[in-house]
């Protein structure tokens, strides 16, 4: 018998497993609705070990700004943000190269590239004011039992092991629980993954030349390597190399680092002359079977998890949450029933799978080293930046890659009036 027997379970329209970045941001959306919402997250908010909120940088297209100010939470987002107004992408050792500025295509910026600490602690100062909404924080959920009629589970507080677990009954649960989804597989949604042979090393850096709010993108042997610009001045480098090198990095102190990155990068951006603390991560991309099943549905990581070539990672998983979100809290019945997940799976295919394909052909394209193959993408990267209608084109793709755009990044509220 479990040991939640005998306790009232808290009865809830949606349950949303992990809240991190992508599952926060939808118990934002669904705040003040009429939904009983449920957030269970394991991590409280500012431990170094929530991977959501780790010292990593996030590139926020425009989409991504409209959702957050249709949240509430782009004030204090943006205080701590540094605007992509120039975006140059190169083809290290090689000819090849592109340049795209903001001011060309008549917008303010590309994006803005914030501290996943500082939008975390946006987003969570809004859920703590929602009346709708139960916070589960540190806990983690156990014995989940999917059925037609409804989804069961129990709630085990991590600070209070010796209390009893709290017995939940969800008309819809959303895994928002990162790549490796718990819920995922307790739904018997099946995964299909495939290793880059890449990791991803990730610092930040100061060079003796302002940024000027340039983003690089430098596609070397190893994988690419991208500079973005911060907002007190500093830069992001994110670094896909291979496992064996990105060893040799980590055991670098640091001005050897620096030596290893400016030898790399070169001197577009002056010389490096600073660096934080490093750590790296495996890079792999993850599709799951299917994004939705009886009463579940997945969004972010736990849906597809990609390599973070272009930035498009979390901006996809933000759109994910906008339109689920969009999608429930304008239902007029069961949040959980089939019609309404098919309709959002259907909304979010044709963009899922077009940024999916369109990151792992970049990774692949510039992973080809061949003679031939290299000289044409080159080719390709001078025709690119001499075509104004191209670089239109690619100064759109953070809007997402068709289907219905969430009302959230279309500057609407999420419920229709």
């Amino acid at each position: 018998m479990s040991a939640a027997a005998g306790r009232t379970p808290l009865e809830v329209d949606v349950a949303i497993v992990g809240g991190g970045l992508v599952g926060a941001s939808l118990a934002a959306a669904l705040a003040g609705s009429p939904l009983r919402v449920l957030l269970v997250e394991s991590v409280p908010l500012g431990a170094g070990d929530q991977p959501s909120f780790d010292e990593r940088t996030t590139a926020l297209g425009n989409a991504s700004r409209r959702i957050f100010e249709g949240l509430g939470v782009w004030a204090a987002i943006v205080a701590e943000a540094a605007a992509i107004r120039v975006i140059h992408v190169s083809d290290a050792g090689r000819f090849g190269f592109a340049r795209l500025t903001a001011a060309e295509q008549g917008i303010e910026a590309f994006g803005y590239v914030a501290a996943n600490r500082r939008i975390g602690a946006a987003l969570w100062e809004r859920l703590g004011a929602a009346a709708n909404l139960a916070l589960r924080v540190p806990a983690r959920v156990q014995n989940v039992a999917i059925a037609r009629e409804a989804v069961r589970f129990e709630v085990v507080a991590e600070s209070a092991a010796a209390m009893a677990p709290e017995p939940v009954v969800a008309r819809l649960v959303v895994a928002a629980d990162g790549a490796h989804s718990q819920m995922r597989i307790a739904a018997g949604i099946g995964a299909q993954l495939e290793d880059y042979d890449q990791v991803a090393m990730v610092a930040n850096v100061a060079s003796d030349a302002p940024h000027e709010g340039t983003a690089y993108e430098r596609f070397t042997a190893g994988g690419p390597l991208a500079l973005l610009p911060l907002h007190d001045g500093s830069r992001a480098v994110v670094w896909a190399c291979r496992p064996a090198h990105a060893a040799e990095l980590l055991a670098l102190d640091a001005a050897g680092f620096l030596a290893q990155l400016q030898e790399r990068f070169g001197w577009r951006a002056g010389r490096f002359v600073r660096a934080a603390r490093r750590f790296s991560y495996p890079l792999k991309l993850m599709r799951a079977a299917a994004p939705v099943a009886t009463r579940t549905v997945l969004i972010g990581n736990a849906a597809q998890a990609l390599h973070p070539v272009a930035g498009q990672g979390f901006n996809l998983g933000l759109r994910d949450a906008a339109m689920l979100a969009e999608v429930i809290a304008n239902a007029s019945g069961d949040p959980g029933s089939p019609e309404l997940l098919e309709r959002f799976s259907a909304w979010r295919a044709q963009d899922r799978r077009g940024v999916v394909g369109f990151t792992d052909s970049l990774v692949k394209l510039f992973g080809d080293r061949r003679f031939g193959v290299a000289a044409l993408r080159d080719l390709g990267l001078l025709l690119f930046d001499l075509t104004p209608p191209a670089k239109g084109a690619l100064a759109r793709v953070s809007g997402g890659f068709g289907g219905p755009t969430p009302r959230l990044a279309r500057g609407l509220p999420v419920r229709r009036v």
